[in-house]
């Protein structure tokens, strides 16, 4: 810059995203805003292995990170099976079931999954703001405990 130092702007915080608006539809719910990425084993959505070294996984992929401090509010142990389920305007059911529960320094209130086992969960009319990519990174969501039909 011509004073020869750097520039900062402040921006307000959204307060217009999906998951706020799942938030007051949804008053009695924990609404959860889960991130999909890749694992270390993993190109784009070509998977070579179930390992996961950057985030101490190995040999499983279905698994849901979660803060541990969210897990214990939600009565969820480390470990749990938990289905995972979409909160979104249209109310269509999108539902990625069976996911183990593992802690993470995640920040509070956010989940994340891999990719492509949690692609279902993303609704088509979602898109990230000025790109129109759907937004894998901000789906809002909730949990339930798995349960096995007998």
């Amino acid at each position: 810059t011509p004073k020869q130092k750097a520039s900062f702007f402040a921006h307000a915080i959204p307060t217009d995203t999906p998951t706020q608006h799942a938030r007051e539809k949804n008053l009695n719910a924990v609404i959860f805003t889960l991130l999909t990425m890749r694992a270390h084993d993993q190109y784009n959505t070509t998977i070579y292995g179930f390992d996961d070294r950057y985030r101490g996984v190995y040999g499983q992929r279905r698994v849901i990170f979660m803060h541990a401090e969210d897990a214990r509010i939600s009565g969820f142990s480390e470990g749990a099976l938990v289905d995972i389920l979409t909160v979104w305007r249209d109310d269509a059911a999108r539902r990625a079931d069976g996911f183990k529960v593992v802690f993470y320094d995640i920040p509070r209130g956010n989940l994340a999954a891999y990719y492509p086992e949690t692609n279902i969960l993303v609704p088509l009319d979602s898109a990230a703001l000025n790109v129109g990519t759907p937004a894998f990174k901000s789906i809002p969501v909730l949990l339930k405990p798995h349960v096995v039909n007998p």
